[in-house]
C-alpha cells in the first residue's frame, strides 16, 4: 500500500554535513510547518511520505555519504514506502546536472539558495514574516546562529564559494531578533557560525563589525553562553577578543581553522597568512585573554606536502599547544585552484600523516586536561547516557570537543548549569563531581 494513503503530508528532513546545513533545515522546517505540513527531522517513527535530503558537497567522504543517503531514500520510494524524494544543499547545488541523470527517481533538485522554489514544489508559500523562526533539530538548550552566508576567500582547496556564493552579512537587527526568539524557545547557548565570522559586516557596514554584534548579543537577556566558530586568521580583528574578555556570557573559546603551519603549504593553500603571523596572532589573543581555549582545524596531504612540512606542523602544535584540534585529509575538489595541482599523496599516506599529527595533539590535550584536575568549572548538562550525565565546560563546543562526565546523586536536566569539581582527566574528556 502506498504511504500517501496513510500519511499524505508528513515531511522528513535529513541533514548531512555542517551546522550551516542544520540551520538551513531548521528554517525549511519552520516554513513548512507554517504552511500546515507535518514536519520532522530525522524521523525515527518513519510515518512520513515525503523526504528532503539536505546534502553536503564539501569533501569526498561527505559527498559519498550524501549520495548513499539519496540512494537509500530512492530505494524506499521504489518499494512504495515513500511518495516523494527531494534533494537540496551543497551537493545538489554543485552537481545536480550530473546527479539528475544518474538518479532520475529523485523528484526535484534544489540549490542552496532556492528555498522559495522548494516550498512551491511542496505547494507551500515562502513566508517572509517568519524571519528568524526555526524548527530546531538540536536539543532545545542550544542552537546554531548563522550570521552570514557565502565566502569571498579564494583558498585553493575549498569549493564552498562554488556552492554558497559570495559573502553576504545579515543585519545586526535580524540576528539579535533571532537570538531573542531562540531564547524564548528555551535556548541557553548559541554558537555563531558563518563561512568566515571575522568578515562579518564588511559588505553592509563597510567595516569588520563582529565585535559590535557580540556586544549587542551579549545584552540579550537569558542568553547564557555565546560561542564563536569558524574565524579566519588573516586580518583577525582583535577587538573581538576584548569583547570576549569583557562580557561574561561570551565563552572564552575561539574556533580558528588554520589548515597548516608550513609557509610552503600556507602559500599553496592561498591562506593569506604566514606561520610567523599566525604565531604573533595567537600570542596577541592569549595576551588579551590568557584563559581562552583555542580550537583549530588542519589539512593533511595537500598536493606537494613533504615530510618536512609535516614535521614543521607537528613542531608548531607542540609550540602553540592548542586546546582543541581537528584534522581532515585533503580532498581533490574539481573547479578549485588546487585541482590544477597533482594530487600526489595517496589516501593511505594522507591518513598516516593525519594520525601522526593527531598523536602529537593527543598528548597535549591530555596534559591540558590533567591541569584541570582539582579545579571547579561551570558545566552545561547536555544529556543522560548509559546512566550518567554528560555536559561541557565553556571551553568545549558540541560534538567536536571534550565532554564532561558528571557524577551526582541528584537528578539533572538538559540545559541546566552545574559546578563540577574535576577529579579525573582523559585524552579528550573530563570527569568530576557536582559541588556547591
Amino acid at each position: 500500500m502506498k504511504s500517501k494513503t496513510i500519511y499524505p503530508n508528513k515531511v522528513n528532513i535529513i541533514t548531512l554535513g555542517c551546522s550551516k546545513n542544520m540551520v538551513d533545515s531548521e528554517v525549511l522546517g519552520a516554513q513548512l510547518q507554517a504552511n500546515g505540513l507535518d514536519v520532522a527531522h530525522e524521523n525515527r517513527k518513519k510515518d512520513h511520505s515525503i523526504v528532503i535530503v539536505n546534502t553536503c558537497g564539501f569533501i569526498d567522504k561527505a559527498k559519498e555519504e550524501s549520495v548513499n543517503t539519496i540512494l537509500q531514500q530512492v530505494d524506499l520510494k521504489r518499494r512504495g514506502r515513500l511518495d516523494k524524494v527531494y534533494v537540496t544543499g551543497c551537493l545538489s547545488e554543485r552537481y545536480r546536472g550530473d546527479l539528475s541523470l544518474e538518479i532520475p527517481e529523485v523528484d526535484a533538485w534544489f540549490g542552496t539558495m532556492e528555498l522559495p522554489l522548494m516550498l512551491k514544489q511542496l505547494n507551500a508559500d515562502y513566508k517572509s514574516e517568519l524571519l528568524g523562526e526555526r524548527l530546531l533539530a538540536t536539543p532545545k538548550h542550544y542552537a546554531y546562529l548563522k550570521i552570514s552566508e557565502g565566502c569571498n576567500r579564494t583558498c585553493s582547496f575549498c569549493a564552498i564559494p562554488l556552492m554558497r556564493g559570495g559573502h553576504i552579512s545579515r543585519t545586526m537587527d535580524d540576528i539579535v531578533l533571532e537570538a531573542h526568539k531562540l531564547v524564548s524557545m528555551g535556548v541557553k547557548e548559541i554558537m555563531l557560525i558563518a563561512q568566515e565570522l571575522t568578515y562579518y559586516g564588511l559588505d553592509i557596514y563597510k567595516k569588520r563589525a563582529l565585535a559590535e554584534l557580540l556586544n549587542r548579543l551579549a545584552d540579550v537577556e537569558g542568553l547564557h553562553w555565546i560561542r564563536l566558530h569558524y574565524a579566519y586568521p588573516s586580518k583577525f580583528p582583535l577587538d573581538v577578543i576584548e569583547v570576549m574578555r569583557d562580557k561574561p556570557n561570551i565563552c572564552n573559546y575561539l574556533d580558528m581553522p588554520l589548515q597548516h603551519a608550513s609557509d610552503n603549504m600556507l602559500q599553496a593553500m592561498k591562506r593569506a597568512i604566514t606561520r610567523k603571523e599566525i604565531e604573533s596572532l595567537v600570542g596577541d589573543i592569549r595576551n588579551i585573554l590568557p584563559e581562552i581555549a583555542l580550537r583549530t582545524t588542519l589539512i593533511a596531504g595537500f598536493p606537494g606536502e613533504t615530510e618536512q612540512d609535516v614535521e614543521e606542523l607537528k613542531q608548531f602544535l607542540e609550540l602553540m599547544r592548542f586546546d582543541r584540534v581537528g584534522i581532515f585529509t585533503y580532498s581533490h575538489e574539481e573547479n578549485t585552484s588546487a585541482y590544477q595541482l597533482i594530487d600526489n599523496i595517496d589516501a593511505d599516506e594522507k591518513e598516516r600523516r593525519a594520525k601522526e599529527i593527531m598523536e602529537v595533539q593527543q598528548e597535549i590535550a591530555y596534559e591540558k586536561n590533567v591541569e584541570k584536575i582539582g579545579k571547579v568549572f561551570k558545566v552545561i548538562v547536555d544529556k543522560k547516557e548509559a546512566g550518567r550525565y554528560l555536559g561541557r565546560t565553556e571551553f568545549d563546543s558540541v560534538e567536536v570537543d571534550n565532554e564532561a562526565i558528571i557524577n551526582t546523586d541528584k537528578p539533572l536536566k538538559a540545559g541546566e548549569f552545574v559546578n563540577v569539581l574535576i577529579t579525573k582527566a582523559y585524552d579528550y574528556d573530563l570527569e568530576g563531581e557536582v559541588c556547591g
